[in-house]
């Protein structure tokens, strides 16, 4: 079940290759930042979200499996997660952390729990 959290739901909307960078990133309830880097690797996806002043600079790592949909036009992701939710993940370091398998499994148990099975 982990495994697709790190890959883009069908019904998202993802093309393999779109660049989304610069996108708006929408929480259940509200912006939670722009798209910094984001990577389509096959069950290593995901979006490495900057999130500016709102939770002071912090950078967040989203698996892919949490995006529900991607408007193209409005250049906006859409995540099931709250800001709440996304803010309490676990931290996140550019440096080291966006390849770390480690780091992956606990961002897996920590998103997981608020997966509807």
């Amino acid at each position: 079940m982990s495994d697709s959290l790190w890959g883009y739901q069908p019904s998202s909307g993802h093309t393999a290759g779109a660049d989304l960078i610069g996108y708006t990133v929408e929480a259940t309830d509200g912006s939670i930042g722009k798209v910094d880097k984001h990577s389509d690797e096959a069950g290593s996806s995901y979006l490495l979200v900057d999130t500016g002043v709102w939770v002071f600079g912090k950078d967040i790592l989203l698996p892919a499996g949490t995006v529900t949909r991607i408007d193209p036009k409005d250049r906006k992701v859409y995540v099931d997660l709250t800001k709440e939710q996304v803010k309490d993940s676990p931290e996140f370091d550019r440096h080291s952390q966006t390849e770390d398998p480690g780091y992956h499994a606990q961002l897996s148990a920590y998103y997981m729990a608020f997966r509807v099975i």
